[in-house]
């Protein structure tokens, strides 16, 4: 059985009044929904909370679900919804935009990025590939928000371009410009540090 086909019967369950059918898909994605909120919003103070309200609009619009996307599409789709109305509530507060807008560092993230080019490395690779890390974050917060949101799907959430064009209601020809500006923006910040040529990227 795929995944998919694994979501679609906790789904049933769940549109039949199963809680805990529901409660396992919550588990199977609270991580993940809460890493593509942290990298819109950037308030690990907000994070939880978006996600927790995705779970409950997912919950309240099961009966919608038709299964004409995967779950986890959906799901995410919902959770850039829930995202964006918060952060445009929060450019209406004043006192509490600028930490919450404001990039942090993505600790997790980092260490991810570190632990795949740091394997048995010596000291002077491990600070090399933590200036890397630390230099690929830097890009990704510094790209637009369509941008980081489309390179995130991809590359760190592993979505294809079609259920990248669905999440983001855009033509999947947008999401491949999308990822491409963006990981040539990437390429620029990182060409210094990995001492590549122009038009090879990472």
């Amino acid at each position: 059985m795929t995944d998919a086909d694994a979501d679609a019967l906790l789904v049933e369950r769940a549109k039949r009044g199963d809680v805990r059918a529901f409660e396992m898909l919550v588990v199977k994605y609270q991580r993940r929904i809460e890493r593509l909120v942290a990298r819109m919003v950037r308030d690990d103070g907000l994070v939880q909370d978006i996600a927790q309200e995705t779970f409950i609009r997912a919950y309240r619009a099961l009966p919608q679900f038709r299964g004409d996307s995967a779950f986890y599409t959906w799901l995410y789709r919902i959770a850039v919804n829930t995202a964006k109305k918060a952060l445009v509530e929060l450019r209406r507060d004043p006192l509490v935009t600028e930490g919450s807008l404001a990039s942090s560092d993505d600790g997790d993230e980092t260490s991810r990025v570190e632990n795949e080019l740091s394997d048995g490395a010596t000291p002077d690779a491990l600070l090399a590939s933590r200036e890397i890390a630390a230099a690929v974050n830097a890009a990704i917060e510094a790209l637009s928000e369509d941008l980081r949101q489309a390179i995130t799907l991809r590359e760190i959430e592993g979505l294809s371009y079609e259920e990248i064009a669905d999440v983001m209601n855009c033509p999947i020809g947008t999401v491949r410009s999308r990822i491409f500006r963006a990981r040539e923006a990437i390429a620029t910040r990182l060409r210094p540090l990995l001492d590549t040529r122009e038009g090879e990227r990472w």
